[in-house]
């Protein structure tokens, strides 16, 4: 399955669903989908979807994926790494109103730089990176928090 997440932002990503219903609706995506929609007002028309998810469901919903799509948010893309999942990001962009700045091109690049994600900014690299994705050698991702932590209570 896929779990296409939005987050909690206020702000739309119509364009992501709209290419993923695409891709869906063309059969280029042939696994089940599943979209987490958020603030968003498009009507996904071939894959079901709820507004928001609790933490119980959403934690449901990325044990049962293989692949994550979600926007460049860092808090999205470290749980679905965490999690082990593949993970394909498409940046919010502000001049089609989906953040108030373009922060999340950087956050994706540095992301895709390190080899733990694939991206897409257009219907058709959406589709690169899914027809990839299944043979693709990520870097193994591990969290650094404990080192933080470590950090922190040394200074304290």
């Amino acid at each position: 399955m896929i779990f296409v997440s939005l987050g909690s932002q206020k702000f739309q990503f119509n364009r992501l669903l709209i290419m993923v219903d695409s891709l869906v609706k063309d059969q280029k995506i042939k696994e089940s989908v599943f979209a987490q929609t958020g603030a968003s007002d498009y009507v996904p028309k071939n894959y079901p979807f709820s507004s928001f998810l609790t933490r119980e469901e959403f934690k449901l919903k990325i044990s049962k994926c293989d692949i994550v799509i979600t926007h460049g948010g860092t808090g999205a893309i470290l749980t679905a790494l965490k999690s082990k999942k593949k993970v394909i990001v498409v940046p919010r962009l502000a001049r089609y109103g989906e953040h108030v700045d373009d922060h999340q091109i950087q956050i994706t690049n540095n992301f895709r730089n390190e080899n733990y994600i694939l991206t897409g900014n257009t219907e058709s690299e959406l589709l690169e990176s899914y027809n990839k994705i299944e043979n693709h050698k990520f870097n193994s991702f591990s969290s650094n928090n404990s080192t933080y932590i470590d950090f922190l209570m040394n200074e304290i």
